[in-house]
């Protein structure tokens, strides 16, 4: 998205401008042309009058020349035809608009002309006003609207001043706009909401970056002392014990960085290899998977086949971790089930044990990054605390989630929901 980077006082005050100017520019047509039939009617109204008025003036036995002189005046013309052929005044040139005839009762025949130039004078005098008057209006609007604009637009540089200010690193300020229902309103918030997100996942990543060195700083200390140790000891027993510890604090340091490039990868977007997967069977495999590992360990699969469309070695891994921290929190002598259905759209798969449980303040703290419960425990089996957030991170890229729920006490449940796949996904 490419953003046009205009002026937008300058936009609005053009637009208001030319917006304003259209306006008085039709007001001036419309006026002129309202003045314009106006006038010809005012006109042909008194010519009619004055009609009038000379047949009064007739039976007042007012004749001749004097009857055109009382008519004519600035503007109306008389021509009187008396019934001997005698004509008192005469007509005027082409500058007439109207003229009315009619004849009188002493046999006489009047006829009033109105000039034209009267009217187009009046016109264009009203003209010349309302060009100034429009040009005067544009001219305070444009004037005004530079102040008013500016003021309109206040809070966007409040926003643009806030926004250089945390980038010079100027933490904690907000617009906190007083109220949200109009655009402005809204506008802040929004950036609000922007600046508290940006700046929790700064917090986020700073704090997982800080856990990460200090996690990998352990095994790769191990490894440091373990290589120095057998740098000067000479006993073979000796070096051979240094030599599993230093295979021991290796490989935990390896699984560490695997686990963090797995969640760049979910953070930068998975790439995932769907296919038609019945999770039964995948609760299956991984009993005997775990059956291999702990033969003494009760574990079993049990539930109806619901198959999705996803990555088959993905939510293997998903399953594997689960009933991994299971069996890590109900011990050797323990019981994990992995149970499996359809609840509407989605497969559900309910990972449980008898162990201790997951209190509920816990519930959904344990998904975050680096986060032990147990840390003792933990550490002895080599986890880093980013299982869980590698499991829901993969879960959540085929369209489900990864929820630890209330289960039977003691006991600890974890469900995961994906939706089901579509009758024509094909089978892997």
């Amino acid at each position: 998205m490419n953003l046009r980077t205009v002026s937008l006082r300058r936009r609005v005050t053009v637009s208001a401008i030319a917006v304003l100017g259209v306006v008085l520019v039709g007001l001036v047509l419309v006026v002129d042309a309202m003045f314009a039939s106006q006038s010809q009617r005012d006109v042909e109204t008194a010519l009619l009058d004055k009609s009038r008025n000379a047949q009064t003036l007739v039976r007042q036995r007012v004749r001749g020349a004097e009857l055109a002189n009382r008519l004519e005046n600035r503007g109306v013309q008389v021509r009187l035809a008396m019934p001997d052929g005698t004509v008192f005044g005469q007509a005027p040139g082409d500058d007439v608009t109207h003229k009315v005839t009619r004849g009188l009762s002493d046999g006489s025949t009047i006829t009033l002309y109105a000039e034209s130039s009267v009217i187009t004078v009046a016109q264009a005098r009203l003209r010349r006003l309302l060009v100034l008057v429009g040009f005067g209006a544009l001219a305070v609007t444009a004037v005004a609207l530079v102040w008013v604009v500016r003021r309109a637009l206040a809070p966007l540089d409040a926003m643009t001043t806030l926004a250089r200010s945390i980038a010079s690193g100027d933490r904690g300020h907000r617009l906190s706009p007083e109220r949200t229902d109009n655009e402005l309103g809204r506008t802040a918030a929004a950036f609000d909401d922007m600046l508290d997100s940006l700046e929790g996942s700064e917090e986020r990543t700073k704090r997982f970056v800080a856990d990460a060195a200090h996690e990998l700083r352990t095994p790769v200390a191990g490894v440091q002392a373990v290589a120095e140790a057998l740098m000067h000891t000479s006993s073979a027993e000796e070096r051979e014990r240094l030599n599993l510890l230093l295979v021991r604090e290796s490989r935990r340091a390896g699984r560490l960085v695997d686990d963090l490039l797995a969640l760049a990868r979910i953070d930068a977007g998975l790439e995932l290899y769907r296919e038609r997967v019945d999770l039964l069977a995948l609760a299956e495999a991984e009993v005997s998977r775990t059956r291999l590992l702990a033969p003494d360990f009760d574990i079993a699969a049990e539930g109806t086949s619901a198959h999705v469309s996803g990555d088959p070695q993905r939510l293997a891994q998903v399953l594997a971790n689960l009933a991994d921290n299971a069996r890590q929190a109900t011990g050797p002598s323990g019981q994990v089930r992995l149970h499996v259905s359809t609840v509407g759209s989605y497969a559900r798969l309910v990972v449980s044990d008898d162990g201790p449980g997951v209190p509920p303040q816990d519930r959904d703290r344990i998904f975050d990054r680096l986060v032990r419960l147990d840390e003792a425990r933990d550490r002895r089996s080599g986890g880093s605390g980013l299982g869980l957030p590698i499991a829901r991170g993969v879960v959540r890229a085929h369209g489900g989630d990864l929820s630890c729920i209330a289960f039977a006490s003691p006991g600890a449940a974890f469900q995961v929901r994906i939706p089901l796949a579509d009758e024509g996904t094909p089978a892997s």
